[in-house]
């Protein structure tokens, strides 16, 4: 079970600190009283929800290129983490196609630079390299894929994501079997995250919530594609217990798949429906056929290792995972929404035995 209070007083470090998902951590580790250092670029227009959670004066905020090493090991030495979350990365495979070298250079080069950091560090025990559920060679399997099945993502986003992962096996079995050398290396792949405070482009719900609130019918890509979609606080409930799971007992280090059950795994097109359902206004979607790239038909997790590993179970359905997004934009105040979703979230996890009950 996962106990928020293992990370109080802790020194952790947060590549891509500013992103969508790294500000969601970066919240709900501030609040568990962790001393947190993050290292990103400077945030964009599509991440203002950096700005929003009002974490900035609240942890060490670097701005910095996971690119260059120089820097970054800078930062990170004078950090002395104890646990360290790479999420930095370039995530959108639309611009992995007009940008391919960034987005190897990115998540390639990058994930070689934070492992060389943990490589040279006496703090770290405990490192979590969040990759993605397209890291799998898709066959259009129906069946979810395991953390054996072969890697090798077709795009250049999905396959920079893969190279991540064949990377951080490689550090791993050549720096830190040694008994001497006592950190914990694993990965996470989680599946299509969503939540309030995603503003990316060409993504499923940012472009719903932009369409809702210029009052104008949501265009749907690909209506017929099966995601395996998660509330951003599924993924990041995992990635915490994996990273504490693997401090206290390094032989957790491993790789873990992180989605929801097969009932949240629906069509794009489905998706879109509860969305309009949950925002209400009277919007609507249409689908729209475009020739663009190459985009999988079919994708799905089997999350048996870390449900058997860990106990852990999807807390939140894709129907409150909506519900939840929805309320986010609708919010005044995002950061006491963040917090109050946050509370919720860990409350339920509680109940269903993941989190321990303890008092906050």
């Amino acid at each position: 079970m996962i106990d928020l209070n293992f990370y109080k007083g802790k020194n952790v470090f947060v590549t891509g600190h500013t992103g969508f998902k790294g500000s969601w951590l970066c919240k709900i580790l501030v609040d568990a009283g962790a001393n947190v250092t993050g290292y990103s670029l400077e945030p964009s227009e599509e991440h203002k929800l950096f700005e929003l959670s009002n974490i900035q004066n609240k942890i060490i905020h670097e701005i910095g290129d996971i690119r260059d090493l120089k820097s970054l090991k800078k930062v990170f030495d004078r950090s002395n983490p104890e646990i360290v979350f790479h999420l930095a990365a370039q995530p959108i495979v639309r611009t992995s196609y007009k940008e391919p070298v960034l987005t190897y250079e990115t998540n390639v080069m990058g994930t070689v630079n934070i492992l060389e950091c943990v490589r040279n560090s006496a703090t770290v025990k405990s490192f979590l390299n969040i990759t993605t559920d397209k890291v799998y060679k898709n066959n259009e399997c129906k069946v979810g894929y395991k953390e054996d099945d072969f890697l090798d993502g077709y795009d250049p986003y999905s396959n920079s994501k893969s190279c991540s992962e064949l990377i951080t096996h490689c550090y791993k079995n050549s720096f830190f079997t040694d008994e001497n050398k006592n950190v914990a290396i694993s990965t996470a792949r989680a599946g299509n995250v969503i939540g309030g405070g995603d503003f990316a482009k060409n993504r499923i719900i940012p472009d719903c919530v932009r369409a809702a609130v210029e009052q104008k019918n949501i265009i749907i890509r690909n209506q017929y594609s099966i995601r395996p979609y998660q509330h951003v606080l599924e993924s990041l409930f995992a990635y915490l217990l994996i990273a504490q799971k693997q401090c206290e007992d390094k032989k957790y280090s491993g790789y873990y798949n992180v989605g929801p059950n097969d009932k949240s795994c629906i069509t794009t097109g489905e998706l879109a429906d509860i969305f309009c359902k949950y925002w209400g206004e009277g919007i609507e979607w249409k689908g729209v056929c475009k020739n663009g790239p190459h985009e999988a038909n079919i994708l799905k997790l089997n999350c048996s290792k870390i449900k058997k590993t860990f106990g852990w179970k999807p807390t939140w359905n894709i129907e409150k995972a909506i519900e939840k997004t929805v309320e986010f934009v609708k919010a005044d105040n995002k950061e006491e929404c963040m917090e109050n979703q946050i509370k919720e979230f860990y409350l339920e996890c509680k109940v269903k035995g993941i989190c321990k009950n303890e008092k906050r």
